[in-house]
């Protein structure tokens, strides 16, 4: 659990730059309804709307690649960039070997299955991210440090890293060549089991969609239901004008129940995230969460607040799944039909809402006031309850340590005496700082002398385990921090 909750911090940072995208493509689609239908971009207004689509959109959908460097970067001992390279060169290597070109030439059989080049085609998600960026840090992490024959010795310490890294993704990608279709095939077997369970089974598809996010493996389910994988293509024939009448199932059911979990369902979540955050963190949780709500009911872009704290709270992400199905078997129940072309937002569902499949749009009031309250007292409950750490809900004791002041403001000193309280740079296992808090791992605990490290004017001493020691120093932790991981490396 800890692992997974390192996990989720370190993609604070990637995270953090996603919900202005969303926001900036919600608004380019309002401006340029092109983007989205098609036809042509005329007038002032419909190129800045595109120029708003496209800048969003390179973030977007380069999101794997962010969640590669951020995962190499946080989870690197003291957040090297070095890791954050290794982390980009595994990407690479992986998404390069995996590719379907590359695939359908080392094993042309592929070629002829539709479901093995599928998911091949889909091999640039946020799961190889995530596992190019633990690979990238692990790989810093246990090489930084290599010492090299002199003849090889150009590439001791830190320049192995990257080369280590590339070695590991390529052994990792000789695995994934038979495993990942495997598991593609199996979801789009399921898919294709559950076609026939109508409601129920639009259900069961929307919680495994969003189950498996995180994986980047629901492209096999949404192509199943989608498009014409196997007959449906409840998208496409969506937005070519059919209706249910020219189709074999009610169209639209398998989008419908998106529309009221992320532009209601979601804000709700939020707030009740940010009600539960700790009083001296509530200001960073509004600034995390609420801003990717507003992205998540404009344009439908939810990474942002579900990358915020599925590795934190796993948990709660499997409810949030949960709830996402039984919305969506309420959703066609009551004959709600809207779609989308890009996600499930106000946008979309302005747009969809003069489609011949269109039914009952109004209904996204009632149905979005309900999503808005069972999400919100559902999070609600299940944070106090059981304790989960969502953003503003760390292990830190309770004062506000933004307030802080250091008693001078000469780092190097401060950094030194500090040193000198853990027993020196040789007992200094990494170094790493949050917002207020400089965080060190040591390794003899007996030589720690809290005392020496209160001398150089911080504000407190804390030791969580054995091997851990936080100072608490302020706001102005990052100068300290510098200084001394200057000194003790």
């Amino acid at each position: 659990m800890k692992y997974l909750q390192k996990l989720g911090k370190a993609l604070m940072l990637p995270v953090a730059v996603l919900p202005i995208c969303g926001i900036l493509m919600g608004i380019g689609y309002a401006l340029c309804p092109a983007t989205m239908q098609g036809g042509d971009i005329t007038g002032v207004a419909g190129y800045i709307g595109f120029f708003l689509v496209k800048a969003g959109g390179a973030l977007i959908d380069n999101m794997a690649i962010l969640f590669a460097i951020g995962v190499g970067v946080g989870m690197a001992d003291d957040n090297d960039g070095t890791a954050g390279l290794a982390a980009l060169a595994s990407w690479l290597m992986i998404t390069t070997l995996l590719s379907t070109g590359v695939v359908t030439t080392l094993m042309p059989a592929i070629a002829d299955n539709i479901d093995k080049t599928l998911a091949f085609d889909k091999i640039k998600n946020p799961f190889i991210g995530i596992l190019s960026g633990i690979i990238g840090a692990s790989c810093y992490n246990k090489f930084k440090g290599t010492k090299l024959p002199d003849w090889l010795s150009f590439f001791s310490g830190k320049r192995c890293v990257a080369i280590v890294s590339g070695m590991v993704s390529i052994l990792a990608s000789a695995v994934l060549l038979f495993i990942w279709p495997v598991v593609f095939g199996v979801l789009i077997f399921i898919g294709k089991s559950i076609v026939g369970l109508d409601a129920v089974g639009a259900g069961i598809y929307v919680f495994l969609n969003r189950l498996l996010i995180p994986t980047g493996l629901h492209h096999a389910l949404n192509n199943v239901f989608w498009f014409d994988t196997i007959g449906l293509g409840d998208l496409s024939h969506f937005w070519a004008g059919d209706t249910s009448a020219d189709v074999s199932w009610s169209l639209g059911m398998y989008m419908s129940g998106f529309f009221p979990c992320m532009m209601f369902g979601i804000p709700g979540a939020a707030l009740a995230m940010i009600h539960t955050a700790k009083s001296n963190k509530k200001k960073i949780a509004i600034g995390l969460v609420a801003s990717a709500a507003v992205s998540a009911m404009v344009s439908g872009v939810t990474e942002p607040f579900e990358f915020a704290f599925m590795f934190l709270a796993p948990s709660l992400y499997l409810i949030y799944a949960l709830l996402y199905g039984i919305f969506t078997v309420i959703t066609a129940l009551v004959g709600f039909r809207a779609g989308f072309s890009f996600s499930a937002g106000a946008t979309d569902l302005l747009f969809s809402s003069t489609l011949p499949a269109a039914q009952n749009t109004w209904m996204i009031i009632p149905l979005g006031i309900a999503a808005f309250v069972v999400f919100y007292v559902v999070f609600r409950f299940a944070i106090v309850k059981f304790d989960l750490k969502t953003p503003g809900r760390e292990d830190d004791d309770d004062k506000d340590e933004s307030k802080i002041e250091l008693s001078n403001n000469d780092y190097t000193k401060i950094a030194e005496i500090i040193l000198e309280g853990v027993g020196g740079k040789d007992n200094v296992a990494s170094a790493d700082n949050c917002i207020t808090r400089l965080r060190l791992e040591v390794k003899d605990y007996t030589l720690v002398d809290e005392k020496k490290i209160k001398s150089a004017g911080v504000a407190g001493v804390i030791r969580p385990s054995k091997t851990s020691v936080q100072v608490i120093i302020g706001t102005k932790v990052q100068f300290v921090s510098d200084e001394f991981k200057k000194l003790y490396r």
